[in-house]
């Protein structure tokens, strides 16, 4: 018994310095929680707002500090309601329909043309109206090469119309404001309550 008492003694040792080490940690933990909450919110990569029953997500994405592109994913409220193919002319095929479109003002600028995930198809209208190019019924996702021209404000223009072929349409969106922040090679978009506050 007496040959075992130095292994003992050096587990009791071991035990005592990892105790020791783990209400070290332990003390540091509230200032780590304090300091974290210290830190101010992260600026966010992406903005939402909903309109005339349609959701719109925007973000930028592959962004180099200079360039990158815009993405903005439409999403009707309702079942069976569609979006209008970016072609459209700004008022409609004899004022039937409106585009959808992201229009760029201040240090942004496009550097190609917008594509959407879908091909449009004609839909042909009652009576002897002309058909009108409109996307599968659901959601609809446009992308937009982009760069930045000068450092501040910059606004994407957001427009849009939802219909149905059964239940009519919605009132369509217009160049809806969606402001981004260029801070030297980083873009912010507003925050929740800003985006809220603006409406």
């Amino acid at each position: 018994m007496t040959a075992r008492r130095p292994a003992q003694q050096g587990t009791h040792h071991r035990a005592r310095r990892c105790a020791a080490a783990l209400a070290a940690v332990l003390a540091l933990c509230p200032a780590a929680a304090c300091s974290a909450d210290d830190r101010p919110a992260a600026v966010p990569s992406s903005a939402r707002f909903t309109e005339n029953g349609v959701t719109v997500d925007l973000s930028l994405g592959k962004w180099d500090g200079s360039a990158g592109t815009l993405t903005a994913v439409f999403t009707p409220e309702r079942a069976g309601y569609h979006l209008y193919s970016l072609d459209l002319p700004p008022d409609g095929i004899d004022g039937v329909g409106r585009p959808t479109s992201l229009r760029l003002r201040g240090g942004l600028e496009q550097t190609g043309r917008p594509a959407a995930d879908s091909a449009p198809h004609p839909l042909q209208l009652p009576g002897d109206l002309p058909a009108v190019p409109v996307y599968p019924d659901g959601p609809v996702t446009v992308t937009l090469p982009v760069h930045r021209t000068a450092s501040g404000a910059a606004t994407v223009l957001v427009g849009y119309a939802a219909c149905s072929e059964t239940q009519g349409c919605m009132l369509p969106v217009d160049g809806h404001p969606v402001e981004l922040t260029l801070d030297g090679g980083t873009v912010g978009f507003p925050t929740a309550a800003e985006s809220a506050a603006a409406r």
